[in-house]
Protein backbone atom coordinates (compact mmCIF):
# COMPACT_ATOMS: atom_id res chain seq x y z
CA UNK A 1 0.00 0.00 0.00
CA UNK A 2 2.66 2.72 0.84
CA UNK A 3 4.38 1.87 -2.52
CA UNK A 4 1.71 2.49 -4.26
CA UNK A 5 1.32 5.86 -2.79
CA UNK A 6 4.97 6.47 -2.83
CA UNK A 7 4.41 5.52 -6.90
CA UNK A 8 1.33 7.66 -6.95
CA UNK A 9 3.11 10.38 -5.31
CA UNK A 10 6.20 10.43 -7.75
CA UNK A 11 4.01 10.48 -10.58
CA UNK A 12 1.83 13.51 -9.19
CA UNK A 13 5.00 15.47 -8.80
CA UNK A 14 6.11 14.13 -12.03
CA UNK A 15 3.33 15.60 -13.55
CA UNK A 16 3.58 19.02 -11.54
CA UNK A 17 7.08 19.66 -13.12
CA UNK A 18 6.43 18.86 -16.36
CA UNK A 19 3.10 21.55 -16.11
CA UNK A 20 5.71 23.96 -14.81
CA UNK A 21 8.32 23.08 -17.09
CA UNK A 22 5.77 23.56 -20.19
CA UNK A 23 4.33 27.16 -18.69
CA UNK A 24 8.21 28.35 -18.62
CA UNK A 25 8.69 27.23 -22.01
CA UNK A 26 5.37 29.11 -23.33
CA UNK A 27 6.35 32.36 -21.28
CA UNK A 28 9.98 32.27 -22.74
CA UNK A 29 8.56 31.81 -26.17
CA UNK A 30 6.16 34.56 -26.04
CA UNK A 31 8.95 36.49 -24.40
CA UNK A 32 10.93 36.01 -27.50
CA UNK A 33 7.99 36.65 -29.68
CA UNK A 34 7.69 39.99 -27.99
CA UNK A 35 10.84 41.07 -27.77
CA UNK A 36 11.56 40.04 -31.61
CA UNK A 37 8.12 42.30 -32.66
CA UNK A 38 9.91 45.14 -30.27
CA UNK A 39 12.90 44.90 -32.37
CA UNK A 40 11.16 44.66 -35.67
CA UNK A 41 9.16 47.76 -34.67
CA UNK A 42 12.38 50.04 -33.82
CA UNK A 43 14.08 48.68 -36.72
CA UNK A 44 11.63 49.55 -39.24
CA UNK A 45 11.96 53.25 -37.64
CA UNK A 46 8.46 53.15 -36.38
CA UNK A 47 8.05 56.58 -34.91
CA UNK A 48 5.37 56.07 -31.93
CA UNK A 49 5.50 59.05 -29.52
CA UNK A 50 2.99 60.79 -27.26
CA UNK A 51 1.52 63.86 -28.61
CA UNK A 52 2.53 66.86 -27.00
CA UNK A 53 -0.06 69.49 -25.82
CA UNK A 54 -0.12 72.66 -27.40
CA UNK A 55 1.37 74.26 -23.78
CA UNK A 56 4.07 71.91 -23.92
CA UNK A 57 5.02 73.05 -27.16
CA UNK A 58 4.92 76.72 -26.05
CA UNK A 59 2.15 77.73 -28.76
CA UNK A 60 0.61 81.19 -28.98
CA UNK A 61 -3.14 81.14 -29.51
CA UNK A 62 -2.67 81.48 -33.99
CA UNK A 63 0.59 78.94 -33.74
CA UNK A 64 -2.25 76.41 -31.63
CA UNK A 65 -5.09 77.52 -34.00
CA UNK A 66 -2.49 76.63 -37.17
CA UNK A 67 -1.85 73.15 -35.44
CA UNK A 68 -5.39 72.18 -35.53
CA UNK A 69 -5.46 73.44 -39.48
CA UNK A 70 -2.68 71.17 -39.77
CA UNK A 71 -4.21 68.44 -38.26
CA UNK A 72 -7.04 68.57 -40.15
CA UNK A 73 -5.71 69.18 -43.53
CA UNK A 74 -1.74 68.66 -43.66
CA UNK A 75 -0.95 66.15 -41.66
CA UNK A 76 -2.49 63.48 -43.52
CA UNK A 77 0.47 63.37 -45.84
CA UNK A 78 3.88 65.39 -43.78
CA UNK A 79 4.70 64.45 -40.78
CA UNK A 80 5.36 67.88 -38.50
CA UNK A 81 8.38 66.73 -36.71
CA UNK A 82 10.42 64.49 -38.53
CA UNK A 83 11.98 65.12 -41.77
CA UNK A 84 10.89 61.64 -43.43
CA UNK A 85 7.74 62.51 -45.25
CA UNK A 86 4.34 60.56 -46.15
CA UNK A 87 3.09 61.24 -49.33
CA UNK A 88 4.53 64.66 -49.09
CA UNK A 89 7.98 65.94 -47.48
CA UNK A 90 8.24 66.44 -43.76
CA UNK A 91 7.87 69.35 -42.24
CA UNK A 92 10.36 69.86 -39.65
CA UNK A 93 12.30 72.97 -39.61
CA UNK A 94 10.71 74.15 -43.12
CA UNK A 95 11.58 77.47 -42.60
CA UNK A 96 15.61 76.84 -41.11
CA UNK A 97 16.62 76.39 -44.98
CA UNK A 98 17.01 78.91 -47.21
CA UNK A 99 15.03 76.94 -49.87
CA UNK A 100 12.30 74.65 -50.04
CA UNK A 101 13.73 71.03 -50.29
CA UNK A 102 11.64 69.31 -53.20
CA UNK A 103 10.81 72.73 -55.25
CA UNK A 104 14.08 74.87 -54.66
CA UNK A 105 11.53 77.94 -53.93
CA UNK A 106 12.85 80.20 -51.37
CA UNK A 107 11.66 79.15 -48.03
CA UNK A 108 9.58 81.83 -46.79
CA UNK A 109 5.60 82.60 -46.05
CA UNK A 110 4.96 84.15 -49.57
CA UNK A 111 6.25 80.90 -51.13
CA UNK A 112 4.78 78.32 -48.40
CA UNK A 113 1.73 80.26 -48.67
CA UNK A 114 1.41 79.85 -52.44
CA UNK A 115 2.07 76.67 -52.24
CA UNK A 116 -1.08 75.86 -49.55
CA UNK A 117 -3.07 77.87 -51.61
CA UNK A 118 -3.01 76.91 -54.76
CA UNK A 119 -1.09 73.66 -54.33
CA UNK A 120 2.08 71.47 -56.27
CA UNK A 121 1.67 68.61 -58.61
CA UNK A 122 0.78 66.31 -56.18
CA UNK A 123 -0.64 68.00 -53.64
CA UNK A 124 -4.49 70.18 -53.83
CA UNK A 125 -4.56 73.93 -53.48
CA UNK A 126 -7.11 74.94 -50.06
CA UNK A 127 -7.61 78.95 -50.87
CA UNK A 128 -11.26 77.21 -51.16
CA UNK A 129 -11.21 76.06 -47.89
CA UNK A 130 -9.06 78.33 -45.97
CA UNK A 131 -9.39 81.74 -45.06
CA UNK A 132 -6.10 84.08 -46.15
CA UNK A 133 -6.53 84.22 -41.46
CA UNK A 134 -6.15 80.51 -41.30
CA UNK A 135 -3.20 80.36 -43.96
CA UNK A 136 -1.85 83.24 -41.44
CA UNK A 137 -2.25 81.07 -38.59
CA UNK A 138 -1.08 77.62 -40.27
CA UNK A 139 2.15 79.54 -41.45
CA UNK A 140 2.71 80.45 -37.99
CA UNK A 141 2.61 76.94 -37.06
CA UNK A 142 4.69 75.63 -39.25
CA UNK A 143 7.51 78.53 -38.59
CA UNK A 144 7.39 76.54 -34.79
CA UNK A 145 8.43 73.29 -36.68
Amino acid sequence: MRRARRREARIYDQRVVMRVIERFQIARRNLWVGLTLAGLLAASGCEVERRRSDAELGLNAQQAAGRKLYDNYCDRCHRPYSSKGKKGPGLKGVFQHQYLSLTGLPANDERVGDIIRYGRPDMPGYSQVLSAQDVQDLLAYLHTL
